[in-house]
């Protein structure tokens, strides 16, 4: 009879234990769900999926601008990239995923946003928003569009411009060289300025680092970091344009 008791109580207790990390388990899920329904956690992911694309952009004008240091820095430098497949692609499917969080969170937000709003405005004024943020959802679609077009130009040779495999330098000034393309991508970086001027403002009211003592400053330095970004960028092609940036044959 004890042996019985002290067996049932046993099971009782595993029983217990099981039912209690279920319900542990189950509050776990419940509580992830309720973060990526609720709209502080769309922001949230729209924030970290934007401070990881912001931290690429920064190194890839970094090498970017390279470029001005010659053929053989520029060519060096994607030769040393290709060697390493396994950090290139990491990277490359990384940011896929960082995108698609960044365009699924946006596209999540507008929906709410709208579905919120059950009458249009007869006529809509923007007091306090500023055209950057009136144009983050125009901006955005259009710097996917040139993302894959720049991709496509500069990695595979889908552009329409001269290229081949390997020779990064006379690739890049000869895409340049068209002066349609070189608009294009001044007029897309133009879109990323505004884009990252209120991202990056947005990025730190979300994570919590809004004060009115410092909000002037933040978003005062989130102007100067956007416009040095479109500068950074917009040179090279106007470099290219000028015959600042040369063809090979013509370097010397």
């Amino acid at each position: 009879m004890f042996g019985t008791l002290l067996f049932l109580n046993v099971t009782s207790n595993h029983g217990q234990q099981i039912m209690s990390a279920s319900a542990v388990q189950l509050e776990a899920s419940s509580k992830t769900a309720r973060f990526w329904n609720a709209t502080i956690g769309k922001k949230a992911v729209m924030a970290v999926s934007g401070l990881v694309l912001f931290g690429f952009l920064i190194g890839h004008l970094a090498g970017n601008l390279g470029v001005f240091l010659g053929q053989k820095h520029f060519d060096d430098y994607a030769a040393m990239l290709k060697s390493m497949p396994a950090v290139l692609w990491g990277t490359r499917i990384t940011l896929l995923v960082m995108v698609f969080l960044h365009i699924w969170s946006a596209a999540s937000l507008w929906s709410r946003n709208s579905s919120a709003r059950r009458y249009q405005y007869v006529k809509k004024e923007s007091i306090v928003s500023s055209y950057a943020s009136r144009t983050m959802y125009m901006s955005g679609p259009i710097l996917a569009a040139f993302i894959v077009y720049h991709l496509l130009h500069f990695t595979v040779g889908v552009g329409g411009t001269p290229f081949e495999e390997g020779h990064a330098y006379e690739n890049l000034v000869a895409g340049f060289q068209v002066w349609f393309i070189s608009l294009f991508y001044i007029v897309a970086m133009a879109m990323l300025c505004l884009h990252l001027y209120h991202g990056i403002w947005s990025l730190t009211q979300t994570l919590g680092f809004g004060h009115p003592k410092y909000s002037p400053r933040i978003r005062a330095a989130a102007k100067a970091i956007a416009i040095a970004m479109f500068l950074g960028f917009s040179s090279i092609p106007a470099a290219v344009l000028a015959g600042i940036i040369k063809p090979v044959e013509s370097s010397i």
